[in-house]
C-alpha cells in the first residue's frame, strides 16, 4: 500500500511538473529545486525527486554535475533536427514493413484507424475534431512502427518522440486549433493514407519517402509560428522551451 502510494504520487507530481515546464511556468534555465516544489505540489520530496529524473529521461530537464536539475532550453535548429530524425526513422520503419509484408489483420486495423480519422473532419469546410484527430493520429504512428516489426527502431522512436514539439501529434491539440493547421490536417490524411497503401503493396522506397515527407508538415507548421507568427508560441506544448 505504501507503495502504491508513493507512486501515485510520483505520477501526481510528474503530470504536474510536465505541464507546467511545457506551459512556460519554468523557462528553460530554471533550477528546480525539491524543497520548494515539494511544498507548492504539497506531495514529498522523494515523489518529486523520482518525478524530476523521469523527466530528465524524457529530455525536458538536465541533471546538474553538482546535483539538482535545471529546466532544459532548445532552438529553433534543435527542434527541426527532433523533427527531422523523427522523418528519417519512422522512414525507416515504413520501408521495412513494405519490404518485410505485413499481415492482413494488421493492414486492417490501420485501414480502421483511418477511417476513424476521416471522420475526424466534419460537414463543414474547416471543422475538425483536434482531440479525437490527435488520438487517433497517435494511433495510426504506433501502428506504423510496430509493423516495422524491429524492437531497435521502436526504442528509438520512443527516444526522439519524447519531447513534445517532435511528437507527431505535436500541433494537433485543442489549443492549436488554428486555420493553418486545420488545413495541413487534410494534407496529412491523405499522406496517411497514401503510406498504409504503399506498405501494403509492399513499395519500401515509396513508403519511406511518403513518411519522411509527412514529417515536414511539422516543420512547415514550426516555420508558421516561429517566422510569421511567434504569438502563437505558447499554443503549442513544448514551444516556450525555445531559446530565441
Amino acid at each position: 500500500m505504501e507503495e502504491t502510494g508513493r507512486t501515485t504520487h510520483t505520477l501526481a507530481a510528474l503530470m504536474e511538473l510536465r505541464k507546467r515546464i511545457l506551459n512556460g511556468d519554468f523557462p528553460g534555465g530554471t533550477r528546480l529545486f525539491e524543497v520548494p516544489l515539494a511544498e507548492t505540489l504539497q506531495i514529498s520530496r522523494t515523489p518529486i525527486r523520482e518525478a524530476m529524473s523521469r523527466l530528465a529521461e524524457e529530455g525536458l530537464l538536465d541533471r546538474l554535475a553538482n546535483g539538482g536539475f535545471i529546466v532544459r532550453s532548445f532552438t529553433f535548429a534543435d527542434v527541426m533536427d527532433a523533427i527531422e530524425l523523427r522523418g528519417v526513422l519512422e522512414g525507416t520503419a515504413a520501408r521495412l514493413a513494405a519490404e518485410r509484408g505485413v499481415e492482413a489483420e494488421k493492414l486492417r486495423q490501420v485501414e480502421e484507424v483511418l477511417s476513424k480519422l476521416d471522420a475526424c473532419f466534419g460537414r463543414t469546410a474547416g471543422e475538425v475534431d483536434f482531440e479525437a484527430y490527435s488520438d487517433l493520429n497517435a494511433r495510426f504512428h504506433g501502428l506504423l512502427v510496430e509493423l516495422s516489426g524491429s524492437a531497435v527502431l521502436q526504442r528509438e522512436i520512443d527516444r526522439a518522440t519524447r519531447l513534445p514539439f517532435a511528437s507527431p501529434s505535436a500541433f494537433l491539440s485543442d489549443r492549436t486549433n488554428i486555420d493553418i493547421f486545420r488545413q495541413s490536417l487534410h494534407v496529412a490524411q491523405e499522406q496517411h493514407r497514401a503510406l498504409a497503401a504503399a506498405i501494403g503493396a509492399r513499395e519500401g522506397t515509396r513508403a519511406e519517402f511518403i513518411a519522411r515527407e509527412h514529417a515536414r508538415i511539422a516543420r512547415r507548421n514550426l516555420e508558421y509560428v516561429m517566422v510569421e507568427n511567434p504569438d502563437l508560441i505558447l499554443r503549442v506544448p513544448g514551444l516556450a522551451l525555445l531559446n530565441a
